[in-house]
């Protein structure tokens, strides 16, 4: 497949995400549970007869340290999906390039260009116009924004994981053990908290399945795919129309309005995201 094609597949896949939590009507935890174990489920045959899928124990073991992770932003990331809405949770959840450029200059003095901390500083700005500066002094915040900067971070350990593995190892020999984790992770939490896993109407599988098949499998296969072929940077700020996207999905299908600080916020803060990504060496994926 042409890789442009591919990353355009990738991104309305991954857009639909939020949309279909939303709808699902469940646990956030359980849908997280379903997205990860749908998809594996499909995927675990063809990695079972084609696939290379042992490791050396390291790469293992980051592999399925890399799949609690990725559970971990997925289901709080959903949390914040129940609380706000699905354009503000989403583009909070993009933050964690931001994320990780700190991470890298804070662990590892890697240092970044002039760009990243302008972009990163009109992030924050974007921030602060989203969530209200009279708000942000009387420390009026809200719970699902809080959560999607949670899982922002979240993801940028992801990142700061599974960067160096995904260079030496197959993608779906790493998709086979991370999901795997993932799958096993959430189901434990579900176990913990008692939830439904089972006793749904028809209409919340549909949601189940689209999730698992639509926005894992085959977005983050068609993504890691044009990553392999692109440059890391193009494909980064190409991601960030994801936010775009979920917005005129939410405003179609779950009739979502944002208020003009909202709306000046999230293009600040999607401006500022893009301007850490123009010196590819702040960022790969």
């Amino acid at each position: 497949m042409n890789p442009k094609l591919s990353l355009a597949i990738g991104i309305l896949c991954i857009s639909f995400s939020p949309i279909l939590v939303k709808l699902a009507d469940a646990s956030p935890i359980v849908s997280a549970f379903y997205r990860m174990l749908l998809a594996w489920l499909v995927l675990a045959p063809y990695c079972l007869v084609k696939v290379r899928l042992k490791l050396p124990v390291n790469d293992l073991l980051l592999a399925l340290l890399g799949g609690v992770v990725f559970a971990a932003d997925i289901a709080v990331w959903n949390m914040s999906l129940i609380i706000t809405s699905a354009t503000i949770s989403t583009l909070v959840a993009n933050l964690a390039p931001v994320w990780v450029g700190l991470m890298s200059y804070m662990f590892f003095k890697r240092k970044s260009g002039p760009l990243f901390w302008a972009g990163t500083f009109i992030a924050i700005i974007g921030m602060v116009v989203l969530v209200g500066f009279t708000n942000l002094l009387h420390l009026q915040i809200n719970l699902g924004l809080v959560l999607a900067l949670g899982a922002s971070v979240l993801y940028a350990f992801y990142i700061m994981i599974t960067k160096g593995i995904l260079q030496r190892v197959n993608t779906l020999t790493f998709m086979f053990w991370s999901m795997l984790a993932s799958c096993l992770f959430l189901l434990a939490i579900c176990g913990w908290q008692h939830d439904n896993l089972l006793h749904y109407p028809p209409a919340t599988w549909y949601y189940f399945i689209a999730m698992g098949l639509v926005c894992q499998l085959i977005g983050w296969i068609t993504i890691n795919y044009a990553i392999m072929h692109l440059a890391a940077t193009k494909v980064a700020i190409t991601l960030l129309t994801q936010t775009v996207i979920a917005c005129f999905l939410a405003i179609f299908l779950l009739n979502e309005k944002l208020e003009l600080n909202e709306i000046a916020g999230s293009v600040i803060v999607l401006a500022g995201i893009a301007v850490t990504f123009l010196k590819g060496k702040s960022f790969s994926k």
